[in-house]
């Protein structure tokens, strides 16, 4: 009798054993590496959330090719030690084909060198600065625009409606991110004929900018560009109305200006803020206010372009997926490579431009806090709302 049950007890845990390797060979693995935690972790937040209701969607209309996708997602906490020990992980440990995510430039930079090392394809849809597309690197690919073609929106509307601007102060923070992206700015405003008066860095996480802003305020500038996330962006907007300063235009370059807290934590000194931004729902791509709805009622709070961002970023990685000859990296990579898709981020198709390699490229646009509401405001075509200019002052609101 005891031989009987360990004769059957063995039968089961191979039966198991074999069911668990059926299950798993049923699955295809993903990884995605995003900053849950830390400073960054609202725009984490919007991009996870997007991923998984994109994997939920694939699966339920079956997946890749009667395959699941399986996503694997570690939590950079923001910091590139960390973001490279996540994707160090998921290729060594969860062996995983291809890798997604990549939110903030410093991190993003440090993560896809592994990739690349280890020959695992990495799609990016957030980390902006240029050089990530820059090294010729072929395990590395680019939705979103680099950060330096941001103001594409903005200069446009430069040229038609704000032709009075002759001057520009820029702040960023002193990341990858905000340096890289200020020093593209300058030379984009002297193109519109802008004259820079200054262009100063501040360490992130600070709680008085008053000091930096009366500096600012000295020079007389018709337009404040900034490149801030979410806190420093709401400080900036609080206590440039506090100090009374009123340029003709503030201008944020995406990041922190365009997510639901920036209004939160400005409260009324976000109103009439313009940000460049990479997406909204009036886009004209299928399915882009359908995204927008579906989330919103999901998760019962708004989405912007980080969340679009990753929402397309799922829907690529499973494209390429289904068109892969095998779930080997290489193969994966070379179909990732010959992706020629719409999105409701837009149309993605990797190409090379300049020194760019394997770069997504699409239009920017620009969007404007009114009444609360983050409105679409130029191009006109998309306009969900008329802008507003020139921008009363803060004593004439």
């Amino acid at each position: 009798m005891k031989k009987f049950i360990i004769v059957f007890s063995c039968i089961l845990f191979l039966m198991g054993a074999m069911l668990g390797s059926a299950s798993a060979a049923d699955t295809i693995k993903v990884g995605i590496v995003l900053p849950l935690t830390g400073k960054l972790a609202k725009f984490g937040e919007i991009e996870n959330k997007s991923f998984l209701m994109a994997v939920d969607e694939i699966n339920a209309a079956g997946g890749v090719n009667g395959k699941k996708i399986e996503l694997i997602i570690e939590d950079t906490t923001g910091k590139p030690d960390v973001g490279r020990s996540a994707i160090e992980k998921l290729i060594t440990q969860d062996k995983v084909p291809v890798i997604g995510g990549g939110y903030s430039s410093s991190v993003t930079w440090a993560t896809i060198a592994v990739a690349q090392q280890n020959k695992v394809p990495f799609l990016v849809n957030t980390g902006s600065a240029d050089k990530i597309t820059e090294q010729g690197w072929e395990y590395i690919f680019r939705l979103n625009p680099p950060v330096s073609e941001y103001p594409g929106g903005f200069a446009s509307f430069v040229k038609e409606v704000a032709t009075d601007l002759k001057t520009v102060a820029i702040l960023h923070e002193n990341s990858l991110f905000g340096q890289k992206g200020s020093k593209k700015f300058v030379k984009q405003a002297q193109s519109l004929g802008m004259k820079v008066l200054m262009k100063e860095g501040y360490e992130a996480g600070a709680i008085d900018f008053k000091p930096l802003l009366v500096k600012v305020k000295s020079k007389k500038p018709d337009l404040v560009y900034m490149i801030s996330y979410i806190m420093d962006a709401s400080l900036l907007m609080r206590q440039a109305k506090e100090l009374n300063f009123n340029p003709k235009l503030f201008v944020g370059g995406a990041a922190g200006f365009t997510l639901p807290e920036f209004h939160k934590n400005a409260g009324k000194a976000a109103e009439y803020v313009f940000s460049a931004t990479l997406w909204t729902p009036s886009v004209p791509y299928p399915g882009a206010k359908e995204y927008y709805d579906k989330f919103v009622a999901k998760y019962n709070t708004p989405t912007e372009y980080h969340g679009a961002e990753a929402y397309a970023a799922m829907y690529v990685l499973a494209d390429a997926l289904k068109r892969a000859k095998s779930l080997t990296p290489k193969d994966i990579r070379d179909a990732l490579a010959a992706t020629d898709m719409m999105t409701v981020f837009g149309p993605v198709k990797f190409i090379s431009y300049g020194k760019k390699t394997q770069q997504n490229k699409l239009p920017t646009f620009l969007v404007q806090w009114n009444n609360g509401k983050l409105e679409t405001v130029w191009p006109k075509s998309i306009a969900t709302k008329p802008y507003v200019y020139p921008v009363p002052k803060w004593n004439e609101r």
